[in-house]
């Protein structure tokens, strides 16, 4: 399948047309306006599904509504990226600079590092106000429907698109974009810390809101150290689909965070030690060499120097 061919440039076929558009800050929310045009075709959609499907039509409209909402983002970007091709270098949006650990050893450790990060985080999110009902029931319905339908949904499509926007075109943009005097880019602690801000919001409400900066910020660093954008997909199918496993087991039904299963100190000690990993996979991370400061997405020559 393309998605797994390699073009000459070593970049992911399916992600290597969008590698000329750069976005800076103002394209970042150019990129927004297009996702809110998305948002409305997909309700459009929902409606219509509803109205046939009664019942099930809302849940069953999510396999084309929540694609459909990324799509006129997608075909912005890429006839953006058509037109930079042939007088600018673009820089792609999937690279594989892992380093000494080697791809499948970053990968791990990657997967364990979002579970670790999402465990320390239930200690926020336990001192959350409770959900309003209408979004408890919303957010409900995405990991208690038909767990096919959740499993795409949740754990495939959010992965790809979600990460494709906010690691892929808002990071890799804000890290290498061309400012009016000639320099690229944003500080990368800044790139990193809006590009977290920017999943935040496209979240919508403060109870994902909040946990979504904070592995925002963990995807964005690895995104920076590694250029990889399948390792940050991995890391959101991760968080995804434990939080879709978990729902499975009726026992858990009333359970809100790892903290309504173990005593405090127990989480305690654990926390502690996620936290430990944690920062020993930051310090891992950064030993992988970087040629460039703004990351290591590989720089790609225009498109006449291809031929």
């Amino acid at each position: 399948m393309a998605f797994f061919k390699k073009s000459k440039n070593q970049n992911f076929d399916v992600f290597s047309g969008y590698a000329w558009h750069v976005p800076g800050v103002s394209g970042m929310f150019g990129l927004l306006g297009w996702l809110l045009v998305g948002g409305i075709l997909g309700s459009i959609v929902t409606l219509v599904f509803m109205g046939l499907m009664p019942g099930a039509g809302e849940e069953y409209a999510t396999l084309i509504s929540y694609p459909l909402m990324f799509l006129p983002a997608m075909i912005a970007s890429k006839h953006i990226s058509n037109r930079n091709m042939l007088f600018d270098n673009g820089y792609a949006i999937d690279s594989n600079n892992f380093g000494r650990l080697g791809g499948w050893g970053v990968a791990l450790l990657c997967m364990l590092a979002t579970f670790a990060a999402a465990f320390c985080m239930d200690a926020v999110n336990a001192q959350m106000p409770d959900m309003p009902e209408w979004l408890e029931n919303a957010l409900n319905s995405m990991t208690q429907g038909t767990f096919w339908v959740n499993f795409l949904a949740v754990s495939i499509f959010a992965p790809i698109f979600e990460e494709w926007l906010c690691r892929g075109m808002v990071l890799r943009g804000l890290l290498n974009y061309q400012k009016a005097d000639g320099t690229r880019g944003l500080k990368p602690v800044w790139a990193i810390v809006i590009s977290a801000a920017f999943f935040a919001i496209i979240h919508m409400n403060p109870w994902q809101a909040i946990p979504a900066f904070a592995l925002g910020l963990l995807f964005g660093y690895v995104y920076y150290k590694t250029g990889s954008l399948k390792l940050t997909m991995l890391m959101h199918f991760t968080n995804n689909t434990a939080a879709l496993l978990l729902s499975q087991f009726a026992n858990l039904d009333t359970v809100e965070s790892w903290l309504d299963l173990m005593p405090l100190p127990v989480y305690i000690i654990l926390a502690v030690m996620f936290l430990a990993f944690l920062y020993w996979f930051v310090k891992e991370l950064g030993k992988i060499q970087q040629p460039r400061p703004q990351g290591n997405s590989d720089e790609i020559p225009v498109a006449s120097e291809l031929s």
